[in-house]
């Protein structure tokens, strides 16, 4: 007859064994948690302060706190969630059509080597041309309203995606690809299962560089040439000598681009997951 342990079995009353300690919350693991804001307190009060002991004219360097007081004015203004509004349409089109169209020619690119060889020396050239440079004529055959903005935004967003795609479509693996080859996998079905996934953090490290651009280019646009937007306020308060106005305005566009890389940064935690420590291009 077989026999049992009855010593290797917990009694139906003994209290359950040891269960392992959670780790506790450690800000030495994550030093940036109080890192950032910090630097972020000790800069502002040395700014605040600085200024004031050496007598900075406001109208060279403002303080904080001023900053903070026409910010807020800002804010109630009506006309300025208006500017807003127009800024943030002109980069999110320009955005949308550079990122599509830099995926579409990116993976042609990437698939043919004909078409690579003939396309990338223009590419290429067009590429050291100074963007800004392309403002003046942008407005003048799109004219001053949202049309120059949006394509603006789209032509400098549009050469970081287009050089993150083919060089993410270029590093997949080729053993899994030859494996998939030999078992009778189509192309399709490889561009599916291999390329687009070893691709993804390569285009997400697109789309986070791309949305600053287009926030760059549709400012630089309004610049230019523009009864409305962010930049054209911009140009406003400095005709106007609000120094403190003027960086308000700054102060919101970096708010923007911050909202737009940490979303662009969510996106990728969820849908590339298995690639945070990837090193791309421009990231």
């Amino acid at each position: 007859m077989a026999t049992t342990d009855v010593r290797d079995k917990p009694s139906p009353g003994a209290p359950p064994g040891p269960q392992p300690a959670r780790r506790r919350f450690d800000l030495r693991d994550r030093p940036q948690l109080w890192l950032v804001p910090t630097v972020f307190v000790v800069v502002v009060l040395a700014w605040e302060y600085g200024t004031q002991l050496l007598d900075v004219d406001e109208y060279v360097l403002p303080r904080p706190s001023q900053i903070a007081e026409a910010l807020q004015r800002q804010l109630t203004d009506d006309q300025f969630w208006g500017h807003f509004w127009v800024t943030t349409q002109e980069s999110l089109l320009g955005f949308a059509i550079g990122v599509g169209a830099a995926v579409l020619l990116g993976t042609f690119i990437s698939q043919i080597r004909v078409v690579e060889a003939t396309l990338m020396p223009y590419i290429v050239a067009f590429q050291t041309v100074p963007k800004v440079a392309l403002a003046p004529l942008f407005v003048l055959w799109f004219g001053f309203g949202l049309t120059s903005k949006v394509v603006m935004a789209a032509v400098i967003s549009f050469f970081p995606m287009l050089v993150n795609v083919i060089e993410g479509l270029r590093a997949a693996d080729a053993d899994r690809i030859q494996m998939l080859t030999v078992f009778g996998a189509s192309r399709s079905q490889i561009f599916r299962m291999v390329r687009l996934p070893s691709a993804l953090p390569f285009i997400f490290a697109g789309l986070d560089i791309g949305i600053v651009f287009a926030i760059l280019g549709a400012v630089v646009g309004e610049f230019i040439g523009a009864k409305e937007g962010l930049g054209y306020l911009l140009l406003q308060t400095n005709y106007n000598f609000d120094i403190a106005g003027m960086f308000a305005v700054l102060v919101v566009l970096s708010l923007m681009g911050l909202v737009a890389h940490f979303v662009i940064r969510l996106l990728q935690r969820r849908l590339a997951f298995w690639a945070e420590d990837t090193k791309v291009i421009g990231a």
